[in-house]
C-alpha cells in the first residue's frame, strides 16, 4: 500500500505523486495552478488526487492521507496560511478546506521543509543526523530535519534563513535592497535568482536571468564572472552563519541556482573565514531528487517526519 500522497502546490503548477514504502513513485500527475483563484485551486488539488487514484494499478487508496507542500506556512495561532508567495492563500484555512474538498486528512508544510524531508530520508542527506535544506531560486527558503523528522518550530518558521540579514556585510551592501517582508538587507535580497540578475544588471550587464549569467561566467565573460564571484562569497557568508547556529552534518542545495557546479567546491573553501571552528565537517551537497524533492517530501509528511 502507498506510504502517502504528496502534492506540491506551486505558483504555476500543482504536482502530485503516490509513493510506496520503498519511496518508489507509483503515479505522478501535474496540473496548472489557477492564478489567484483560491476556490479553483482547491478544486484543482482535489481533481489531481482523484486522477492519480484512478491511474493507480492496485486497490483503492481513498483513505490514504495527503501531504501538501505550500509556498508559505501555517500560523500556529490561527491555523491560517501566512507568508505565502501565492497571495490568494494568505489568511485562508487551506488545510481544513482541502480536507473537505478531498474527503480525507491533509497535512500542510512549507515547500522548503518538504524538500528537506525528501533529501534527508532518501536523497543527498540520507544517513545524516542533521540536514539543512537551502532553496536558491526565485526566493530563498530553508528547512531543518533532525533524525529524519522535520523540525518546524513553535512559530512554524524554523529554517527561514532567507529573512535574516546578510552577515558580515561590506560597506556597499548596507543597508541592502528592500525585501518584500518589509525589511532591508535580507539574505534573500542578495542570493536569490532575481538578486543575482539585479547585481549583474546594476554592474553594467544585460537584463538576463541568473541561469544565463552562470552560463556566461562558465564561458569566461568578465562581468558574469565577477557577478558570480560576488554571489558565491555572499552565499558562503550566509551558510557560515547557518553552520555557526545549527552545525548541520550536511547542507543540501535546491532550486535553480543549485545547478551551478562550482558552488560545491568554492563555497566550502570560502566559508572557513566565518565558521567558528578549526575544522569544518559540514558537507555541501547538490540535491538528489531535483524538482521531485518537494512533492516526494510532501508524500512523507504522514510517514513519521513531523
Amino acid at each position: 500500500m502507498p506510504i502517502g500522497i504528496g502534492i506540491d502546490l506551486g505558483g504555476t503548477k500543482i504536482e502530485g505523486v503516490i509513493m510506496d514504502v520503498q519511496g518508489r513513485e507509483l503515479v505522478r500527475k501535474r496540473a496548472s495552478t489557477p492564478s489567484g483563484d483560491y476556490d479553483a485551486t482547491l478544486a484543482a488539488v482535489a481533481g489531481l488526487v482523484r486522477g492519480m487514484e484512478e491511474n493507480l494499478e492496485q486497490p483503492s487508496v481513498s483513505t490514504t492521507p495527503v501531504g501538501v507542500g505550500i509556498p508559505g506556512a501555517v500560523s500556529q495561532a490561527t491555523g491560517l496560511v501566512k507568508n505565502a508567495n501565492s497571495t490568494c492563500l494568505i489568511g485562508r484555512p487551506l488545510g481544513r478546506d482541502l480536507e473537505q474538498a478531498i474527503g480525507r486528512p491533509v497535512r500542510l508544510a512549507n515547500d522548503a521543509n518538504c524538500f528537506t524531508i525528501s533529501e534527508a530520508v532518501d536523497g543527498a542527506g540520507k544517513g545524516a543526523d542533521v540536514v539543512f535544506g537551502a532553496i536558491l531560486g526565485t526566493g530563498v527558503g530553508g528547512g531543518i530535519v533532525v533524525g529524519d523528522r522535520l523540525f518546524a518550530g513553535p512559530n512554524a518558521i524554523a529554517g527561514e534563513w532567507g529573512h535574516n540579514p546578510l552577515p558580515w556585510p561590506h560597506d556597499d551592501e548596507r543597508p541592502g535592497p528592500e525585501c518584500y517582508c518589509g525589511l532591508k538587507g535580507c539574505i534573500e535580497t542578495f542570493i536569490s535568482g532575481p538578486a543575482l540578475a539585479r547585481d549583474y544588471r546594476q554592474s553594467g550587464g544585460e537584463d538576463i536571468a541568473a541561469v544565463e549569467i552562470a552560463e556566461r561566467a562558465g564561458k569566461g565573460d568578465p562581468g558574469a564572472v565577477r557577478a558570480l564571484e560576488r554571489y558565491t562569497e555572499r552565499l558562503a557568508r550566509a551558510l557560515a552563519s547557518v553552520i555557526n547556529l545549527l552545525d548541520p552534518d550536511v547542507i543540501v542545495l535546491g532550486g535553480g541556482l543549485s545547478n551551478i557546479e562550482m558552488l560545491y567546491e568554492r563555497v566550502p573553501e570560502l566559508w572557513r573565514q566565518w565558521v567558528f571552528s578549526d575544522e569544518i565537517l559540514t558537507r555541501l551537497a547538490p540535491n538528489h531528487h531535483g524538482d521531485s524533492s518537494g512533492v516526494r517530501g510532501a508524500a512523507r509528511l504522514w510517514a513519521g517526519a513531523e
